[in-house]
């Protein structure tokens, strides 16, 4: 007699659960946890930093050698236009670095983003349960960091070679916060830009074509009114320019609240526009 086998039927296969990083992507991430995951990441970065003190080479040494370069190199020339002589230059000169120490360190961000991503870094933060905006926000903090390091050696520098505070302490802390908002907004141009191009070479070349006309297409370096007149027009629009007058009237007295909103303006409207394609291309970046 022939028995048969009767094979017992598999249960049907369960869909596999989402990760957790898929999950926290999809779902809201609350305030304190993302505030703790910046705070990770910043530690993280800085700790980097520590690791490779090579890396501070450009914040330590860039505003030595650019303040003893203009000041001693144009000092006398357009110190003589200011109606002075160097040591009135250093006044004028001084509060334009700022911005353009702001605008130099904010492209080393777009470099670092893209070497991070060719290296795999990035790859890997994505995997994790964090929010995707914590990781350029850690890495803007951090260089933040940076440049008010950059900003205390450049100050530093003036004072050594003459500049005085003609308002007073906390309008000259008014100056620094100022750049420093500044900068940060820049910072999420460039990491778009680390974001889009494909090697950090690329970066770094588009970056300066568009650095060099607005640093001296500015007032940073010499008075808009020893200019042609196509010139001047183009630094009355140029944000550096805006930053460049407020942080001077700030530390040296003068008209301030125009060039003042006009920089914060600027600003904001960099961080509202960039801000989002930023993250959006941090998560589609393959």
């Amino acid at each position: 007699m022939s028995t048969t086998t009767t094979l017992p039927t598999s249960a049907p296969e369960k869909a596999p659960a989402p990760s957790p990083a898929i999950a926290a992507d999809e779902g809201r991430i609350g305030l304190r946890a993302n505030l703790r995951h910046i705070g990770a990441l910043v530690r993280r970065n800085a700790l980097q930093i520590k690791q490779d003190p090579e890396s501070m080479f450009d914040v330590l040494l860039m505003p030595i050698i650019f303040t003893l370069l203009f000041v001693y190199v144009f000092g006398g020339s357009v110190g003589a236009s200011l109606g002075g002589s160097r040591e009135e230059y250093v006044n004028y000169v001084i509060p334009g670095l700022m911005a353009m120490m702001g605008m130099n360190i904010a492209m080393a961000v777009g470099t670092g983003v893209n070497d991070d991503f060719r290296k795999g870094v990035m790859d890997r933060f994505r995997t994790m349960p964090i929010a995707r905006s914590s990781v350029l926000i850690a890495k803007i903090v951090v260089e933040i960091g940076r440049m008010l390091v950059a900003t205390a050696i450049l100050l530093g520098m003036g004072f050594l070679l003459g500049m005085e505070i003609k308002t007073s302490v906390p309008e000259l802390l008014g100056a620094v916060g100022l750049s420093l908002a500044f900068g940060a907004s820049l910072m999420w141009i460039f990491i778009l830009l680390g974001l889009t191009m494909k090697t950090a070479q690329a970066v770094q070349g588009v970056a300066m074509l568009v650095l060099m006309p607005l640093q001296f297409g500015s007032s940073i370096f010499a008075p808009p009114s020893t200019m042609p007149g196509w010139l001047q027009a183009f630094t009355d629009y140029n944000p550096l320019s805006n930053l460049a007058d407020a942080a001077r009237s700030l530390i040296n007295g003068g008209p301030v609240l125009h060039s003042m909103w006009m920089t914060l303006g600027w600003a904001a409207a960099i961080m509202v526009v960039t801000a989002p394609l930023a993250v959006a291309k941090f998560r589609k970046k393959s």
